[in-house]
This record gives structure tokens, sequence and C-alpha cells, in this order.
């Protein structure tokens, strides 16, 4: 018989069936289970077998946020939540939880953590669970010589992410123990990947003294103009505050390496694979150039009014996941509030928002545009904020690695949609032409 809401002795509704999960969220069943593979709702299966069952809380909950942008229906012969071959549209991870207007990293909100404590001390405590303060990474020399020998050959134009991919991949040259996947040796390898890829990269200003933090050392690298104590400070807090974003697209492609037992240098690559998109680390590159536009014109009108005469977005605005302003943009804004060199760039954001809400008022800054602001204002390439997000993120990676690496292997095995010719079709013909 299908699962029924009920009364339990206490007084609380007891868990609810598909049809009535569906009723009071207002979609299909298929939208509902749909909801399941996102990872917004849980269901268990019914007594018996037959069906699924709802926490009533939880449906509420999902009501009054309102519905969810629509996403593809499951196929129908699809079990919901995940099945016997592995994950279907769903992943449980305990590093990250986006809510409407913020986020946390493991229950502690994440801005009140890049707030007080550093990139290095975050992705330690991220890791481990235990929060060390003056946490330093130091790179192993062996992969660091590697890795920097392999930047050095590429071609003198390259970016700063073509030499972070090519130093992941020849730092793990030199790691014969790579495949052992325990967590202290994974541990290990994180600890000197991180700053093998920063030292990796070519000086463009002063060198640091050694042992300085890692936000130093990758200025250094970013650009020639000095580094004070403010602006390390905002580099600082975007590298803790994009360690995680949940399942963004480049940390399931780190996950789905990790479920396959690769190891954490190709686990990273993975993800920087991913990354290297417009629409995921490139787009501060967009807004980079967008704001240098609108400082050669004078104001943000013509700039934003070429984009929507282009039917192109707007870079560094708008978020899917927030109801308003993305927080790691608010609080990058409000430390380049106190840096006197950024005050121009930041203005011409400010003016970007305040032009495109004229018309679009749904869209608010993300972390994009306050990348783009530190990257103009000190004179760096448009590729920084890129390569500070792949830094930052490499942390993050490595936590969902070492979360994939206790689950049972293989297990990220989508269910195909087959879309082809039936079988049955003859042997093809060879091409006559």
């Amino acid at each position: 018989m299908p699962a029924t809401d009920t009364d339990t002795d206490d007084g609380t509704e007891a868990r609810i069936g598909t049809r009535e999960a569906a009723r009071r969220l207002g979609v299909k069943p298929a939208t509902l289970y749909a909801y399941v593979s996102r990872g917004l709702l849980d269901s268990r299966r019914a007594p018996g077998g037959r069906g699924s069952t709802f926490d009533p809380d939880q449906v509420a909950a999902l009501a009054r946020r309102g519905r969810p942008a629509a996403q593809p229906d499951p196929a129908p012969d699809a079990e919901p939540g995940g099945g016997p071959d592995g994950v279907w549209g769903r992943l449980r991870t305990g590093i990250t939880l986006i809510e409407p207007d913020r986020y946390s990293f493991r229950g502690v909100d994440a801005v009140a953590l890049a707030g007080a404590y550093d990139y290095e001390e975050v992705a330690e405590w991220l890791w481990t669970g235990a929060l060390r303060p003056g946490t330093r990474f130091t790179a192993a020399p062996a992969p660091l010589a590697a890795a920097r020998a392999a930047s050095a050959a590429l071609p003198e134009a390259s970016g700063p992410m073509d030499r972070l991919r090519v130093a992941v991949t020849a730092a793990a040259s030199t790691d014969p123990l790579r495949f052992d996947l325990s967590g202290p040796a994974v541990l290990g390898t994180a600890r000197s990947l991180i700053p093998t890829l920063v030292d990796a990269l070519p000086p463009v200003g002063e060198r640091p003294e050694e042992h300085a933090p890692l936000a130093r050392r990758l200025w250094s690298k970013l650009t020639a103009a000095p580094a004070d104590t403010a602006a390390l400070r905002v580099l600082d807090t975007a590298l803790t505050l994009l360690i995680d974003h949940d399942l963004a697209a480049s940390t399931v492609a780190a996950r789905v390496a990790a479920s396959a037992r690769a190891h954490p240098y190709a686990v990273v690559s993975a993800g920087l694979g991913a990354l290297d998109g417009h629409l995921h680390g490139q787009a501060s590159a967009l807004v980079h150039r967008m704001l240098a536009d609108v400082a050669a014109q004078g104001g943000a009108g013509p700039v934003v009014a070429e984009y929507l005469r282009a039917g192109q977005r707007v870079p560094g605005l708008g978020h899917r996941l927030y109801r308003g302003e993305d927080p790691r943009a608010g609080a990058l804004f409000a430390l380049l509030d106190g840096v006197p060199a950024a005050a121009d760039a930041l203005a011409a954001a400010r003016d970007v928002v305040a032009t495109t809400a004229a018309r679009h008022g749904d869209l608010h800054a993300n972390v994009d545009l306050a990348l783009g602001v530190l990257s103009v204002s000190h004179g760096m390439p448009p590729q920084a904020g890129e390569a500070v997000f792949s830094v930052a993120r490499t942390a993050g990676w490595i936590a969902h690695a070492l979360e994939e690496y206790g689950e049972p292997p293989l297990r990220m095995r989508l269910v195909g949609a087959y879309t082809g010719p039936r079988p049955g079709r003859p042997l093809p013909a060879p091409d006559q032409g």
C-alpha cells in the first residue's frame, strides 16, 4: 500500500507519501524526484518497498523557499536518489552548505571563518577538523623543481592557468607514492601541492620572505604592485572564501576522479580541467576586461548597453544559488573599501551594478565582480582571478577527494537516457565518396 501521511504519538506529522509531497509542492511526481536527485529533498523507501516517503517539514521548507529552477525530469525507470550501480544525480557531502543568503563550511559561517583565520589555517581545519594557528604549507623540493621546470618550458605568453595545469602533472611525476590514498598520505600531498602551484609561477613582483603566508607568495606571482597589508588581506580572504562552494562543476569532476580512485594530483587536474571555461573559472577575466572598459568610457552605461545589445550576460552579476548579493562579494567589497588603490575599480563595479539594476533588479554582485576589482586595481593580468580561484579551490577538491575516498569506489554511475537508433540496424557500408 502506498505511504500516506499520519500523525505520530507525540502529535508530530509522520513521513508523507510521494503523491502528498508532490501536491504540497504543486509539482508532478517526476519533478519531485528531480528535487531528490539534486539533493533538495531526502526520500526513503516506504514500508514494503513500494513508493517513497518524505519528511513533511523538509517539504514545507522547500515550499517556503519557492519552487527551484526547472531541471530535466529523471528517466522514468531510474531509481530516485541512486541505485545499485551508483549515484544518480545526488551526492551526500558534509563539507559545504549553501543557503539563500549565506554558506557554511562544516556548519561554520564561511564569511566569519575568512574574517578570523587565513587560508592555510582554514584549509587545514577543513581537512582535519583541527584549527592550527600559524599553519604554513611548504612545497617538497622534487615536485617543486619539476613544476618550475615544466612551467618555464611553456611559451612566454602562457597564462597562469596554463602553468598551473602543467605544474600539477609535473609534480605528480616525481611522486612514486602518489597512489597511496590513505588519509595521512593525501594530506601530505595536499600540503605540498598547493604551495607548489603557487611557487611554480614565475615571479612578477618582489620575492617575499621564505615561509611567508600563501597569499603573500601568490601576490608576488600576479603583480609588481606593492603588497600592502590591506590588499593582502583582500587576497587572503578571497582565497579562503573560494575554498569550496558545494558541488560546482569542477568539484563534481574532482569527485568523479576520486571515485575512480585517481590519486590527488589527478583529482586536482580534473578540477582544473572543468574550471577552464567562461561559465566557471574564467568569469573573473571577463569582469576584468569589462571594468577596464568602464574606466575607459567614463561610466558603465555604454558598456552595459553593449552587452545587452549583443544578447550577452553582464559579467560579475547574478548567482542562481543566492537570493541577493553573493556573500563572498559582500565580504570582499567591504575589505576593498579600505584599499585606496581599489577606489576607482570599486566605483566602476558599483556603477555596473546600479546601471543593470535599473532594468534587472534581481541581478546582484557575485564573487567574480570582486575578483575583477582586485585584479584591475593592482595591475594584475585578466587571468589573475582565475588563478586565485584555482589555487583556493584546490583545498576544496582535496577535501572532497578525502570524503569520496571513504565511499564505495566507482559509484559515480549516471543512468544514460539513450536517444539513438534502436538496436538491430545493419552494419554500415563503406563510404564510397
